[in-house]
């Protein structure tokens, strides 16, 4: 019955997304023969060569490269070589850059390293989507954390990163001391919640229209990737400057650097290999951003099904990205979190 119902869930996903991105194109169509003008502004991408200067902001830390089984992945590192590693891993669509507020706050007692995971700003970005399967990105992790020089970490997460992270303790719990995770809920009760929640349904329509090819891509990249523009809007309690928003648009900007995100999406409803969530016996922290608009507060408690030592911090007047919006409350949080064990 479980392959049954995934496999019509695969179907429903596909479907959706095929009818959201026709509806897309239409519009699209109209507008370049009613409006060719604005069309063409519509596509236009500044072509941004310069860095911006916060990515090269040395109190973040140092750029370096870790050549995995087959990718190379990008970091950025701060404090003392000697001290217990904190690895970050980021969600869609961010980089290395998100976890800045973290970095500066943690990097007095951790080596704080904070990639691009694969697919994403200056790491390999895999062409198809089978190389964003959950058991290449949890092997990723397990790597990172090997050719960092170590055996064991505390692992932070958001969104993406986070559905990575509780992979990757799922499979690999002896490399994972503490583990914390920003606004994403634990695999095991979100497909079925999915199924089941009407308004988390509604909400998750991106992760439906990420399934048809090129199209997202397409629509990500309109208006000079005025996206961005928008996602920094809407933090509000922490001012994000129009350099920050350059550095995303940086980033994103560059040819291809929208697909390896977008095929995260597109390997996770195209599988039957989904991630086989086991009880988590490692200490966990949930912080969860409220109200999100992508998926609903009540998941973030629903993770007690699977994890054994849960602490669930809920910070309300804030958002998804509650890294960025909310950091003093988010540092405090983990702070007092790791200070427990």
């Amino acid at each position: 019955m479980a392959n049954v119902a995934l496999i019509i869930q695969i179907l429903v996903a596909n479907v959706l997304g095929y009818a959201i991105a026709t509806f897309v194109m239409l519009r699209l169509l109209i507008t370049s023969l009613f409006k060719p003008i604005k069309f063409v502004k519509s596509t236009f991408i500044n072509n941004r060569k310069v860095m911006p200067k916060c990515l090269n902001d040395p109190s973040l830390g140092n750029h370096g490269f870790l050549q995995l089984e087959d990718v190379k992945i990008h970091y950025v590192a701060c404090g003392d070589e000697g001290k217990p590693l904190m690895l970050c891993l980021h969600g869609f669509p961010e980089f290395w850059f998100s976890w800045r507020y973290q970095m500066l706050e943690f990097k007095k007692d951790y080596r704080v390293v904070a990639v691009d995971m694969r697919g994403y700003g200056e790491s390999d970005k895999p062409s198809n989507k089978q190389d964003y399967a959950y058991n290449k990105l949890s092997g990723d992790v397990k790597q990172m954390v090997e050719a960092l020089g170590y055996s064991s970490c505390t692992l932070m997460s958001h969104d993406w990163g986070g559905a990575v992270a509780w992979q990757v303790v799922s499979q690999y719990p002896e490399i994972i001391d503490q583990l914390v995770v920003c606004n994403c809920p634990h695999p095991g009760t979100f497909q079925k919640y999915l199924r089941t929640s009407w308004t988390q349904m509604k909400k998750s329509w991106y992760m439906y229209f990420f399934q048809v090819p090129f199209v997202p891509e397409l629509v990500f990249r309109s208006n000079d990737l005025v996206f961005f523009d928008r996602l920094m809007g809407s933090i509000k309690n922490t001012k994000q400057t129009q350099e920050v928003v350059e550095a995303y648009k940086y980033v994103y900007s560059k040819p291809g650097a929208l697909r390896g995100p977008i095929n995260y999406y597109r390997a996770a409803f195209s599988s039957m290999n989904r991630p086989n969530p086991k009880m988590v016996d490692v200490p966990t922290l949930v912080v969860w951003g409220d109200p999100d608009m992508a998926l609903n507060t009540e998941l973030a408690y629903l993770a007690k099904k699977y994890v054994s030592n849960l602490t669930v911090k809920v910070i309300k007047n804030s958002n998804h990205f509650v890294m960025l919006d909310r950091p003093a409350e988010v540092n405090a949080a983990v702070r007092e979190f790791l200070q427990k064990k």
